[in-house]
């Protein structure tokens, strides 16, 4: 995952404020300013002080880079730690040899061409960015690439209901974000890591009860959740705080904030499908309100769901398996 980082040089509390709405995540300021941040907002904050997070010199260093031989010394690091090089006159080069030989490298910018430029050196890109700027209006644009870079796309596919069956009761997991999820949105869930449907959200009136557009009514307690960077969390799992994907029809996602978790117990229902010649499932509540999700961004009640109906799903291309819920190259069978 990216680093995105802001260099405050004296105090500025609405400057400070933009840059956190803005999705900075960490603020570089000098030793008298910790304190400030501190009040304003709980960030990570980096500093020669003993009271930062990362203590510059010990947890994250700087390198200015005139000539090659500055180079190597970022290299010396061997990726064991964050390295902020600036370049006096501005340019790509240093940081193109840079990212092809070692890992967390910060590139220090102040707009948004320098910001784009170091994301995007060698189609790699530096490992994160420390923006050093006043311009409310560069503040505002590094905020939409770091929204924009964080929201990774998946490619979806159309898969086809085979059947599905009402089983007994169960312990099903009803997901509350902290977002409001627009219609189309959803999470991915399936009872293997190799393939997960795409669960609609409440976002939908219906004479039963009230919308919860905030509410994912996802599956049972043992099923996967995609996660940000192609993790996967067991539905258990989750509590309040965790970050997890929305996804909508075309595979659009944007991290969301778990707000909480409710684990009740539920009269289940299997729904099977296949994409290609790969066969998958998920055990959902049997309720008319629990949807999956059409090729349109619509949706569909499991309990409507009938042979040859297709729902969006996502499908690992390859086969592996999870451990922790990372994925790792491995013979798995999963029934």
């Amino acid at each position: 995952m990216k680093k995105y980082w802001f260099k405050l040089n004296k105090w500025d509390k609405n400057l400070a404020a933009l840059a956190i709405e803005s999705g900075f995540q960490a603020f570089q300021v000098p030793k008298d300013l910790v304190k400030k941040l501190r009040e304003l907002a709980v960030v990570e904050i980096i500093s020669n002080s003993e009271d930062a997070d990362l203590v510059i010199g010990k947890d994250v260093v700087e390198v200015e880079i005139t000539k090659n031989i500055d180079e190597e010394k970022v290299i010396t690091y061997g990726g064991k730690i964050p390295v902020i090089i600036s370049n006096k006159d501005w340019t790509i080069i240093p940081l193109e040899n840079l990212v092809s030989k070692v890992k967390n490298v910060i590139q220090k910018v102040h707009n948004v061409k320098e910001i784009e430029f170091a994301l995007g050196a060698l189609e790699i890109g530096a490992d994160g960015i420390l923006l050093e700027t006043t311009d409310i209006a560069e503040i505002k644009k590094a905020g939409e690439i770091i929204k924009r870079n964080k929201n990774e796309k998946i490619e979806l596919v159309d898969a086809e209901i085979i059947s599905t069956k009402a089983l007994g009761m169960g312990d099903r997991v009803a997901i509350d974000t902290s977002s409001i999820l627009r219609p189309g949105q959803g999470v991915l869930v399936g009872n293997s890591s190799q393939a997960m449907f795409l669960a609609y959200n409440e976002n939908v009136e219906n004479p039963y009860c009230d919308p919860r557009p905030f509410r994912v009514n996802a599956g049972a307690v043992h099923a996967y959740i995609l996660t940000p960077n192609d993790k996967t969390k067991y539905l258990s799992e989750l509590k309040s705080g965790m970050t997890i994907l929305a996804v909508d029809e075309n595979g659009t996602t944007e991290e969301v904030i778990v707000g909480r978790v409710k684990i009740e117990r539920r009269p289940m229902i299997l729904v099977t499908a296949k994409s290609g010649e790969l066969e998958f499932s998920i055990i959902m509540q049997n309720a008319e309100t629990i949807r999956l999700t059409k090729q349109d961004g619509g949706f569909i009640s499991i309990v409507k769901l009938k042979k040859g109906d297709k729902v969006r799903a996502y499908v690992q291309k390859e086969i592996s398996g999870r451990h922790f819920g990372q994925r790792i190259k491995e013979t798995i069978i999963e029934k």
